[in-house]
């Protein structure tokens, strides 16, 4: 004999676990799962702070916390933090709009047509390994140094990441609902904004999620080589005064800048959408 299910009320009885959720309110169920999250970096820092200080390695090879916290401060005074923070800002923000107009509806082309999807696939894993960082040269040697080719890589290192998703979200709408779309005469721009690009949001928000951390990669590698500002840039400056201070206070930016996009705005839009459309599983 199978065991009695247990009731629904009882998961939401007085003592349940839905019950006490609702009485430790709303801000009980972030502060939890944010401190956790942070833990690993206080540990961290607390390692750092203990090795540094035991070895007496000079300031010259690794700083103490304490000398980052002072860069960071004066770089923040000086009004370089906002400089540098601002164009790397600027670059990802033009580089994954225009890589999202471009990327989105050749993606969306490739699922909705097998003819195109079977041309363009192999060349779309071939420049998968190629996108971003290794376009540098060409991209100074076109574009010159400046805003033009870092935003160049930024695009370059979103673009195939996020048509291949789109391409494989499109190719799991299911057959049923695309022909009962052309039965019903929908036309091709009906089609794109209201089954292909629905049906395909939940892959799209996954390539864009990975295809910024390919363009944040492909930003910074491209700040030190094409630039004369940005984060990137100022990593690449402290290394020729050997300010190391300087150069891990900029990598502590650059990292909590993408923790910031990546658990603030990418990870909730990422689970809502695959939420919304059933799917299993979630972002996390």
């Amino acid at each position: 004999m199978t065991p009695d299910p247990v009731p629904a009320a009882g998961r939401h009885a007085p003592g349940g676990r839905a019950a006490r959720r609702a009485r430790r309110g709303p801000r009980a169920g972030f502060v939890g799962p944010t401190l956790w999250f942070l833990l690993p970096f206080v540990v961290l820092v607390a390692v750092w702070a203990v090795i540094v200080e035991v070895t007496g390695v000079p300031k010259r090879i690794f700083p103490q916390v304490d000398d980052v916290a002072l860069a960071l401060a004066d770089m923040a005074a000086s009004g370089e933090l906002a400089e540098h923070l601002g164009a790397s800002l600027y670059r990802v923000l033009m580089g994954s709009t225009i890589a999202i107009a471009t990327g989105l509806p050749f993606g969306i082309a490739l699922g909705a047509s097998p003819a195109l999807s079977a041309f363009f696939s192999p060349l779309l894993r071939f420049s998968v390994a190629l996108a971003g960082i290794a376009w540098i040269p060409i991209a100074t040697l076109w574009l010159g140094y400046g805003d033009g080719a870092v935003i160049f890589i930024v695009w370059n290192a979103m673009f195939f990441a996020l048509a291949y998703n789109t391409m494989l979200g499109v190719r799991r709408i299911p057959t049923t609902l695309l022909r009962s779309a052309r039965s019903m005469g929908a036309s091709r721009w009906r089609m794109f904004w209201e089954v292909l690009l629905p049906g395909a949001l939940p892959s799209v928000v996954s390539g864009l999620r990975i295809g910024l951390g390919y363009g944040w990669r492909g930003l910074v590698a491209a700040e030190i080589i094409a630039s004369s500002a940005g984060l990137g840039y100022a990593l690449f400056l402290a290394q020729k005064t050997f300010s190391t201070d300087v150069i891990i206070a900029s990598m502590v930016i650059i990292g909590v800048l993408w923790l910031i996009m990546d658990r603030l705005l990418l990870a909730p839009l990422e689970r809502r959408t695959i939420e919304r459309w059933g799917m299993t599983g979630g972002a996390r």
